[in-house]
């Protein structure tokens, strides 16, 4: 089951006597219950295309389904993790009801946002933080106060844009063991997106490599690592060195304009 599908999206932005063309014609498919990372060259449009998923841009052509759902604007199923964890969240609110701010529009009761809210700060662990502002809390505390609420709406898909580049290496490492940890507890499809090649292979079970704006799918890549990772091992296992390696000769041949060497598959272990 298909839970995203990007057919032949297209975003021109227009303005000012000027005409940029940021994404040319984008399709691929993400599963239900997979984790897949996009990266690619800086400028490439990963954020646009994020938007037009996420329904808060209109695409010049093309179309995102969820779920087999037309995205026609935010939808219901979908949550977002964002760069910017200080301006995601509301300083003067406490943590908890930043948590709970999205459930208002749900419907729920009162009961059952307060159970929703525990079990995800529970989850990313915060149990205690709920009544703290977020401004008392560090750069990789905040971030997991932007997880949790997004893991509380109980979304079927989770994109995530570039969510641990502020944060400092260690905080890092802790945070990207949470987003697996967290996958694979509640088999929730995520689509991370990210400039970290490292993280990309690290966390990806496939990882989509984008071309140079205007973007095109350049390659699609299977990451063969076993499903259990840590920071430890798995980043000097030689698999992990091969795979980052072809990645990167990826990303560069995406900047020089070259095509790739294969469009979907595993590079052969040496």
């Amino acid at each position: 089951m298909h839970a995203l599908v990007v057919s032949g999206l297209r975003k021109v932005y227009e303005g000012s006597g000027r005409r940029v063309e940021a994404v040319r014609d984008l399709t691929f498919t993400v599963e239900a219950g997979e984790l897949v990372c996009l990266v690619g060259p800086s400028g490439c449009g990963k954020t646009t295309l994020l938007k037009c998923m996420g329904g808060l841009l209109t695409p010049t052509g093309g179309e995102v389904r969820l779920a087999g759902e037309k995205v026609s604007g935010p939808p219901p199923g979908m949550a977002f993790v964002f760069q910017e964890y200080g301006r995601s969240l509301f300083p003067w609110m406490r943590v908890g009801e930043n948590v709970e701010l999205p459930l208002k529009q749900k419907g729920l009761s009162k009961a059952r946002r307060r159970e929703l809210v525990s079990d995800a700060l529970e989850s990313v662990g915060l149990a205690d933080a709920a009544g703290a502002y977020p401004w008392q809390l560090s750069g990789g505390m905040q971030q997991r106060v932007a997880i949790a609420r997004a893991l509380a709406y109980e979304p079927q898909v989770l994109l995530m844009d570039e969510p641990f580049a502020a944060v400092d290496a260690q905080t890092r490492a802790d945070l990207e063991d949470l987003v697996r940890g967290l996958w694979r507890e509640r088999g929730i499809t995520i689509l991370f997106v990210t400039h970290d090649i490292d993280e990309a292979v690290y966390l990806g079970q496939r990882v989509i490599v984008l071309s140079a704006s205007p973007t095109v799918v350049q390659e699609q890549l299977k990451v063969d690592l076993p499903d259990e990772r840590d920071q430890l091992h798995t980043r000097v296992a030689p698999r992990f060195a091969e795979l980052r390696t072809h990645v990167y000769e990826q990303i560069q041949s995406a900047k020089r304009g070259t095509p790739s060497l294969t469009k979907t598959d595993t590079p052969p272990p040496h």
